[in-house]
């Protein structure tokens, strides 16, 4: 009896290796060019970094020392206005001492003129003097006395543009008088030397 196999054999795969006693090569790829660029662009910006980083601080540096020197000059200035104005105020002061002590020597002068003008039973009760305008106040007897003061007013060398501001009776237990108010401008021309020089007429103190 004959029998046939129809069945295919077995066979086993055998994979082929590389030949015995060879080492094995693997390909090696090197940096390509991006890889340097971009390398490349690292360093530079972390060397700008740096650079601008110690520029910064050196300016920081800068601006403390700057605003430590303007404190300082900022005290001395305040120091300084505040003497300028004690000098101011001093300045001042004198100033005001001395013209105060000018007008007082031609306030004496004037006070003098007006006593030479006084008629008898005319006296005076107040007067002031701002500089240049001088104001009286006083009393008489009649009118006739006060139009004789206005008038030796009006002839005294210191004193010019002389008015009458008021006249009022007033009475009392022992007598009547007159309340008068004056005005009068002082020339300004006249030094106390000069007016002394100059000739007086008669004229008598007003003494009650």
């Amino acid at each position: 009896m004959i029998r046939i196999n129809l069945l295919k054999p077995e066979t086993k795969e055998i994979k082929e290796g590389p030949p015995a006693g060879l080492p094995e090569y693997r390909a090696k790829k090197g940096p390509t060019l991006g890889n340097l660029i971009i390398l490349l662009l690292i360093i530079a910006l972390a060397a700008t970094y740096f650079l601008q980083k110690k520029a910064i601080d050196k300016e920081n540096a800068l601006l403390a020392t700057a605003k430590e020197e303007k404190s300082q000059l900022q005290y001395v200035i305040q120091k300084l206005d505040e003497v300028n104005r004690q000098k101011s105020s001093l300045e001042r002061r004198i100033n005001l001492i001395n013209q105060l002590k000018s007008q007082q020597g031609v306030a004496v002068h004037i006070m003098d003129e007006i006593s030479k003008c006084l008629p008898e039973w005319v006296w005076l009760t107040e007067t002031s003097f701002n500089g240049k305008q001088i104001q009286i106040k006083g009393r008489a007897l009649s009118n006739n006395l006060i139009a004789d003061f206005i008038f030796n007013l009006e002839n005294s060398p210191v004193l010019e543009s002389v008015n009458l501001v008021s006249s009022t009776q007033k009475t009392s237990r022992l007598d009547e008088y007159l309340e008068f108010g004056l005005n009068a401008m002082v020339t300004g021309t006249q030094a106390p030397e000069a007016a002394a020089a100059q000739p007086q007429k008669t004229k008598q103190g007003g003494k009650r």
